[in-house]
């Protein structure tokens, strides 16, 4: 009985080990770290510049922020953004993070409280219920965006220090809703940035 044939066993060495493996490196590197990433962004650069290069807001030819990255405002001429919880300074957008704190952790309750007398001290005729998103950051620390209620919380405060009248302010934070993604996802919601600018605009005009 014959024994069967088995196939010659070809040695191929380490060196050529290592030169294939340097080749598939250098390849795939030059295609998935170079290649791709200037198609994407070229593409995304011609059909979608604005969104592309970071949506950002000029004024006068001078970037002031961008409509996907929230800042703090404190002026109580102005309306508040969402807090944030971000290290170092809020809406730190390297290091974008939330609490992580459970609802019944004391030092959450605190922060609430804190943050709610803050509210009810710039405005203490405002006796309407605090909308939730004034009081807590959101999951990124970085949301530009408010509800609508926050918005509206707010309006009695920014009019008075303004001297303008609700009913004009009230009117452009309707201007400046975004209604839901798609139609159903979400809430609505108002970009705080927009509605400031917006509202400085405005006083220009007038």
């Amino acid at each position: 009985m014959k024994e069967p044939l088995l196939p010659p066993v070809i040695d191929i060495g380490p060196g050529r080990l290592l030169r294939s493996a340097a080749m598939a490196l250098l390849v795939l590197t030059l295609v998935t770290g170079l290649a791709y990433p200037l198609a994407v962004t070229g593409i995304a650069q011609l059909a979608l510049p604005h969104k592309a290069g970071g949506s950002l807001i000029r004024i006068g030819g001078s970037v002031v922020g961008s409509s996907l990255i929230g800042q703090p405002f404190d002026d109580p001429g102005y309306f508040w953004s969402r807090p944030s919880v971000t290290e170092s300074f809020p809406y730190n957008a390297a290091a974008s993070a939330a609490s992580n704190l459970g609802p019944l952790n004391p030092s959450l309750l605190q922060q609430v409280r804190g943050r709610a007398d803050s509210l009810r001290l710039a405005d203490p005729d405002n006796s309407s219920p605090l909308p939730i998103d004034l009081v807590t950051s959101s999951a990124s620390g970085l949301d530009p965006h408010i509800s609508r209620a926050a918005a509206e919380w707010q309006v009695p405060r920014v009019a008075r220090v303004r001297d303008l009248d609700e009913s004009t302010v009230r009117r452009l934070v309707q201007e400046h809703t975004e209604g839901r993604q798609l139609g159903f996802l979400g809430t609505p919601r108002v970009n705080v940035l927009e509605l400031n600018l917006a509202l400085d605009a405005l006083q220009v005009r007038q």
